[in-house]
């Protein structure tokens, strides 16, 4: 049947559930660069906020829709999954995952299609015992024509100065909702052995205004004394548009966030598309989407952070807070190896030429693989086989 809307004919009719209207995190940019990518592919994609609600059930009730896909992950399984199925509409989720996959197995179960961020994820859902025969891994896409080089020296340098950076001194940027889930500290390690060898740098840490940030922003700071390089390390506590987003990471050098665990890395790819050389770790998303000496540079695991047992609360869909026990311990974090950091670093701080190919290489490899109407177009193809959709 073609539907007809805002004088376009669309052949399929779909709800994007994730955090509507857009705000400045993951999930809902997701979700945003996915319902854009929808209309893009020619279906009457309707964005709307993953929570219940009068215009959630409305739709749900009303729109004779072909699927629901929901952002976010399993502890969204009541809103994404549930919801959907009490109206017989056909949820689709596309998850990412924090460590572990602790509830809501029988609701996999039932799924006939899933998505998840990367294969790293597809594989912690695997690990946690959900059924990953339906499961399908598919990478978020970006805007390109926002992240993008922005060929406008005396605007860079005027941002580098605002942030404290003189214009001798190469900028490294990590950013992140706190910067110590980024791998900052480890990159405070690296530094400190770098700072031996080459002194012009400052390494510029952007978080979200937030308790997460707060909590860490001491044990940053002191670290950053301990070894040494205080001077050197400029904190920063804001609140950014993608607009802005896009010169941050215009006006950096190096992009560095080996990150402790990732279920993609979409800022990784965003400097990766402003022509970027990015350093970051070899395990989860940035493994699948950092080309290793080509787009950027993939320091080995040094450590993994095993926990026995793990805290689950009610919105996780259990009944009451409880502490539960793994038969085997679960990697929750990892580390990245500091003499990579260190060699890494040294070498695109030691050679314009390098950082402008990997640069380069990784603007041409988001542009064909990562941008969001691409990844869009590969996630409809496989709903349409898998639900015998046309």
């Amino acid at each position: 049947m073609l539907w007809k809307y805002r004088g376009i004919q669309y052949k399929m009719k779909c709800l994007v559930l994730f955090p509507y209207p857009t705000e400045a995190d993951g999930q809902s940019l997701q979700g945003e660069l996915l319902y854009r990518g929808l209309l893009n592919a020619g279906v009457e994609a309707i964005p709307c906020h993953f929570k219940d609600s009068v215009q959630k059930e409305f739709y749900l009730r009303n729109l004779d829709l072909d699927f629901v896909i929901g952002i976010g992950f399993w502890g969204n399984v009541p809103e994404v999954i549930q919801e959907p199925l009490k109206f017989g509409v056909t949820p689709i989720p596309w998850f990412n995952a924090d460590g572990w996959v602790a509830n809501y197995q029988e609701e996999f179960k039932r799924l006939k299609l899933m998505f998840t961020t990367s294969e790293w994820v597809r594989s912690i859902y695997e690990r946690d015992n959900v059924d990953v025969s339906k499961i399908f891994p598919m990478h978020i896409g970006i805007d390109t024509d926002l992240f993008k080089p922005k060929n406008n020296l005396e605007r860079k340098l005027a941002l580098r100065r605002m942030l404290g950076v003189r214009d001798n001194e190469k900028m490294i940027l990590t950013i992140g909702g706190d910067v110590t889930s980024k791998g900052a500290q480890e990159m405070f390690r690296a530094l400190k052995e770098v700072n031996k060898e080459f002194k012009e740098w400052k390494y510029v840490c952007k978080s979200w205004p937030g308790e997460c940030a707060s909590e860490w922003r001491d044990k940053e700071e002191a670290l950053a004394e301990e070894l040494g390089i205080r001077d050197n390390v400029i904190f920063l506590e804001d609140a950014f548009s993608q607009e802005f987003m896009a010169e941050m990471l215009d006006c950096c050098d190096i992009y560095a966030a080996p990150s402790r665990i990732e279920g993609f890395g979409m800022i990784q790819v965003e400097a990766m598309a402003c022509e970027k050389p990015v350093i970051s770790i070899n395990v989860g998303g940035p493994a699948e989407t950092i080309i290793h000496n080509k787009t950027g540079f993939l320091a080995r695991v040094a450590e993994e952070i095993k926990l026995n047992e793990e805290i689950a609360y009610p919105s996780m869909g259990f009944v009451t807070k409880q502490i539960i026990k793994f038969d085997n311990p679960k990697t929750f974090a990892y580390r990245a190896n500091i003499d990579d950091l260190k060699e890494y670093t040294l070498k695109l701080l030691t050679s314009p030429l390098l950082c402008e190919q990997m640069g380069k290489a990784g603007r041409q490899h988001v542009v064909e693989n990562l941008d969001y109407r691409i990844t869009s177009k590969k996630m409809l193809e496989v709903i349409k086989e898998k639900l015998n959709l046309e």
